[in-house]
């Protein structure tokens, strides 16, 4: 992720020449939606945003919630900036300009380190049309809820939505904010609290109580993770 276009578009030709599939944010709403939408296996950082959330914002908040190598790109040379980022969970820092090989090759060495660890993720889910989970059944096409008896539960357009976020990303940690962008497609404010009204609801109509849930979890301080028994 980097606000400079034009190194964005450069890495993108570059790395793609080497067998790579890049995708580029440039701001930090549109990088969280990434993150929730696919898996990765390695992540570019850069630590300069002109407005908005800045790089060493966004480095904490990839730690808290990922477990994704993480590479910063840095103009700033100092050892305290490379300190703090590498205590942050960086596994790398790389000052501007850089040579692109050189990237290249660290690229390749935070990556062995994590082989074996990367989990990449169900693209195919999400082209499903019917997700089924501990009996119970989402038709993408009519919008339909059916329970494990057969019986179609009501659900409004918004519940809908959150719950096909979440069981299409089975296993993985949405926060607020996350799920906002995917299923309202707004700016949002850290005091939003219609998520947790919705999984609320969500959680009534599936017989899934908050305290013992074993459908929609979770996860404190950071969001919501949908795991049915056993994918936790």
């Amino acid at each position: 992720m980097d606000d400079d276009r034009g190194i964005c578009i450069f890495l993108k030709r570059f790395l793609g020449d080497e067998g790579f599939v890049v995708k580029a944010a440039h701001e930090g709403r549109k990088m969280r939606r990434a993150l929730a939408d696919d898996a990765y296996n390695l992540i570019l950082l850069d630590l300069g945003f002109p407005q908005g959330e800045d790089g060493v914002t966004l480095a904490r908040r990839l730690r808290v919630q990922y477990d994704y190598p993480l590479i910063i790109l840095s103009g700033k040379n100092t050892t305290i900036d490379k300190v703090v980022c590498l205590e942050l969970g960086a596994d790398d820092y790389v000052t501007k300009p850089f040579e692109p090989r050189e990237l290249l090759a660290r690229m390749r060495t935070v990556m062995r380190r994590y082989s074996g660890r990367i989990d990449r993720g169900s693209a195919q889910e999400q082209h499903d049309v019917m997700l089924s989970f501990a009996g119970w059944r989402l038709d993408l096409e009519r919008y339909h809820l059916l329970a494990p008896t057969g019986e179609r539960t009501r659900l409004t357009r918004r519940e809908f939505d959150v719950l096909r976020a979440l069981v299409q990303r089975r296993g993985r940690v949405l926060t607020r904010e996350q799920i906002l962008d995917i299923v309202a497609n707004r700016s949002w404010s850290p005091y939003d609290r219609s998520v947790d009204v919705l999984i609320g609801k969500l959680r009534r109509k599936l017989g899934d109580g908050a305290s013992d849930a074993q459908l929609i979890k979770t996860v404190r301080g950071i969001g919501y993770m949908f795991a049915p028994s056993g994918q936790a």
